[in-house]
């Protein structure tokens, strides 16, 4: 699509695009495809290193505010539900306190922590747990980390995620759907293409150098051929059908994720996506 319009540069939304290294595992854009088009928030941070929505909140907005002087358009990418809401929303994200937030997570995973954590949540802001499921340690973790850290509630930080008023700059949103037979057959076949381009081999050498942050770790498709490496896993088929089960839980996050926001214009085939650059285009010329 980029391609075809001629006057743009993509902006990445994928919270695992951003690491240098992760390549075969994130179908990051090839030299030859940037090379094309210019792509934006790409390598821009080493395996070793903690990315947040905040951070690509930041260099996000800074790509697309630099496209736009050069008199050119932004086309933001990704399928990340949180980045894409934290770069288009007015999202505000409070600072952060890393031995604050581990000293939780020692705490949540204790017997009986994570129910403690969300009863202490409830009490200090209501609203915020309300939006919570009472089981999700890292969610719970990160708003009491926010009530210790600043003393007020997370809730009053933005709008919140599931608030879809006017967007914080001119953009317009467009989805992608596929039906689920369609798409399961995608991701076995992506899973398949990343065992053929070397996935493991890519994965061994980042476990020579320096150790992985935690979020590089758990990206889908690495986890598990850690997994096997480090023989938690003896078989690669069973590491890389974990992947694929990983793979389509998070489809149906995304789905449920981006179906919340009525500013979306979905477009929908039961084959190639491509077919649908036609319409696409069509959106973006209004």
């Amino acid at each position: 699509m980029a391609h075809a319009l001629g006057d743009v540069e993509i902006v990445s939304l994928d919270s695992m695009q951003v690491y240098r290294g992760l390549d075969v595992g994130t179908a990051k854009p090839t030299a030859a495809e940037r090379a094309c088009v210019p792509h934006h928030v790409l390598d821009v941070v080493g395996p070793d290193e903690e990315w947040s929505a905040a951070r690509h909140q930041e260099a996000a907005r800074a790509a697309v505010a630099a496209i736009e002087a050069r008199g050119r358009r932004a086309l933001l990418v990704g399928g990340t539900g949180l980045y894409v809401q934290a770069v288009v929303d007015d999202l505000r994200f409070p600072g952060e306190d890393l031995a604050l937030r581990a000293a939780l997570e020692a705490w949540t995973a204790e017997a009986g922590g994570v129910a403690a954590a969300y009863a202490e949540l409830e009490a200090a802001d209501p609203e915020a747990a309300a939006r919570i499921d009472p089981h999700n340690a890292r969610r719970i973790v990160r708003a009491l980390e926010v009530v210790r850290l600043t003393g007020r509630p997370f809730s009053s930080f933005g709008p919140g995620l599931g608030q879809f008023g006017p967007t914080a700059f001119a953009v317009a949103l467009a989805g992608v759907w596929l039906p689920r037979d369609a798409l399961a057959h995608r991701i076995r076949a992506r899973v398949d293409a990343m065992r053929a381009a070397g996935v493991v081999d890519e994965v061994r050498g980042l476990l020579d150098g320096p150790a992985l942050s935690r979020t590089a770790a758990q990206a889908i498709g690495y986890r598990e051929v850690i997994d096997h490496l480090e023989g938690r896993e003896p078989s690669l088929d069973a590491a890389l059908a974990t992947a694929i089960r990983r793979t389509r839980s998070f489809a149906r996050r995304q789905r449920m994720w981006f179906r919340r926001d009525p500013r979306i214009t979905w477009f929908g085939t039961e084959e190639n996506p491509a077919l649908l650059l036609p319409a696409l285009l069509a959106t973006w010329s209004r």
